[in-house]
């Protein structure tokens, strides 16, 4: 009976922290073949609305989310998104809730994507603060949210972790159209190089994000302006 009653609680802790991705409304649907998945701008022109994905119930897989959120959106061919905000009683928006969301799909001709280019992006770890340099510069970024830095493209950009066995990585942009992606987490992360909204580099606990997970990340979690 006791061990009926351990077996009980384990499943109701699960349970509770169970994460249920699904689209939750289909408008129409697109037969592109795009691998890419990216954040819809307030600039972006001539996208088609294609349906919402909700997400129900919070997770620190933040890359196992967005894996699930990519397969829902490729079922109808998105390649864009959005923040699609609950409204409260008076019709004003709700702030996003990580435990409870929605995302609104689109598909955008690609010639029509823009966005803003020429940043540096580096996000932290979901589970503690982390603390960083940039070019010999300290900062500290909390837990789910990321910081931002306009590139001087032709620049160097060393970024380490400020740890005793931590990571020191250099980078540089080749233009100014380009943009970097990189998180900071002591985790243990696999890679993934097959264009679908994975990892694709990884040096100690400084991990290159593929820009698609990156833009995921930028709609979750809160920038920090330091």
């Amino acid at each position: 009976m006791k061990n009926l009653a351990v077996a009980f609680s384990v499943f109701c802790a699960q349970l509770c922290c169970a994460q249920n991705v699904y689209l939750s409304k289909v408008e129409k649907t697109n037969d592109n073949t795009d691998k890419f998945l990216y954040k819809k701008t307030e600039a972006t022109k001539g996208a088609e609305y294609l349906g919402e994905i909700e997400v129900q119930g919070f997770s620190n897989d933040d890359a196992a989310v967005f894996s699930l959120i990519y397969k829902k959106a490729k079922e109808i061919g998105a390649n864009t998104f959005s923040f699609k905000p609950f409204e409260n009683i008076d019709g004003t928006p709700q702030p996003l809730n990580p435990a409870n969301y929605k995302i609104a799909l689109y598909y955008t001709p690609k010639e029509n994507l823009a966005g803003q280019k020429g940043v540096l992006y580096v996000f932290a770890s979901s589970d503690k603060d982390q603390k960083i340099n940039i070019n010999r510069k300290d900062y500290i970024i909390t837990p789910r949210s990321y910081l931002t830095q306009n590139i001087i493209p032709g620049e160097v950009y060393t970024i380490s972790t400020k740890k005793l066995l931590g990571s020191t990585i250099k980078v540089q942009a080749k233009n100014n159209d380009e943009n970097l992606y990189f998180q900071v987490s002591s985790a243990k992360v696999k890679s993934d190089t097959s264009g679908t909204g994975g990892l694709n580099l990884k040096s100690g606990d400084i991990i290159g994000l593929e820009k698609s997970y990156a833009e995921f990340l930028s709609l979750i979690y809160v920038q920090n302006k330091q």
